[in-house]
């Protein structure tokens, strides 16, 4: 068969190949917004002050009141995306990643619990 035959019959094929896959591009935005706002809106069910008391203490003393290995985290001049950061990609040498144990909302937690320390008194 001549080529120009077969690239004749192979175009419709294209044509909806070509649709198909734009349709799918197109649909991945809209993917992602939903997953982005599933996980937003799921609280985390994270015991965040058990979690300090298990997993941060070691660094973070009196679950974040005073610098130990790790620095002081109540009263952080931080900001909140900083801290957000530091925590999903840790520091070298210094910090463990938890960006692939902590989801968003649990990270979230962790924020509130920190910018929640108060000096513990008696």
């Amino acid at each position: 068969m001549p080529a120009a035959v077969i690239d004749a019959k192979l175009h419709p094929v294209m044509l909806y190949i070509m649709i198909a896959l734009l349709a799918l591009v197109a649909d991945v935005p809209r993917a992602v917004a939903q997953q982005s706002a599933t996980a937003k809106a799921t609280p985390s069910s994270l015991d965040v002050p058990q979690l300090f008391a298990g997993t941060c203490g070691w660094c973070h003393s009196d679950a974040g009141r005073s610098p130990g290995k790790g620095p002081q985290l109540m009263n952080s001049p931080r900001s909140d995306e900083y801290i957000r950061m530091r925590i999903k990609l840790g520091k070298e040498g210094a910090m463990p990643a938890f960006g692939t144990t902590f989801s968003d909302a649990d990270i979230d937690a962790i924020i509130k619990y920190i910018r929640s320390l108060k000096p513990e008194h008696g």
